[in-house]
């Protein structure tokens, strides 16, 4: 495709892509965004466009792709939405002292509740939890493999059950 020819094409098509670019943003800056990009992306792969092929869906799924990608792109970042000068506590050079204390309560009674279940059941479900994938787990207990997921689901659930019956808070 010549860039005569994309660029006619395009223009035959923009008010169509753009008022499909304001229903996935639904916000009119966002759009013009994401139509700037579906036409720099398509530029940039027309080479790839089959000729008899249509344009229309060539493009609209260039435009669905780049905003699938960047949608999540923005979810997998955290956004903050005060102002830098309210975290500049982050950069001073002061130092806490970290207190586990509430944690290493709870970890204690984690693993009194996990003494209360069957080893047969707390052995594949803490190799499991430090990262042993399930073939590991089966070849150390010599066990199948089927067995060692069952007793992973099994030992989860006696733990739901058991944390379930924590005493009343005083």
């Amino acid at each position: 495709m010549t860039n005569q020819q994309f660029m006619s094409e395009m223009d035959r098509l923009e008010n169509i892509l753009f008022s499909f670019a304001l229903r996935l943003t639904r916000n009119y800056e966002d759009a013009q965004d994401l139509m700037q990009e579906t036409i720099f992306r398509a530029y940039k792969h027309r080479d790839k466009f089959a000729m008899g092929t249509n344009f229309k869906s060539w493009s609209s799924t260039i435009m669905r792709n780049t905003y699938i990608n960047r949608y999540r792109k923005m979810k997998s970042r955290k956004h903050v939405n005060e102002p830098v000068e309210s975290f500049l506590f982050a950069v001073e050079n002061k130092s806490a002292i970290a207190n586990g204390g509430e944690m290493n309560m709870r970890m204690e009674e984690l693993e009194d509740k996990l003494r209360q279940i069957s080893e047969i059941y707390s052995v594949p479900f803490l190799m499991f939890y430090r990262g042993y994938e399930y073939k590991e787990i089966a070849s150390y207990l010599n066990i199948p493999i089927g067995t060692v997921k069952s007793r992973i689901f099994l030992a989860r659930k006696k733990l739901k059950a058991l944390i379930g019956e924590r005493p009343a808070a005083l």
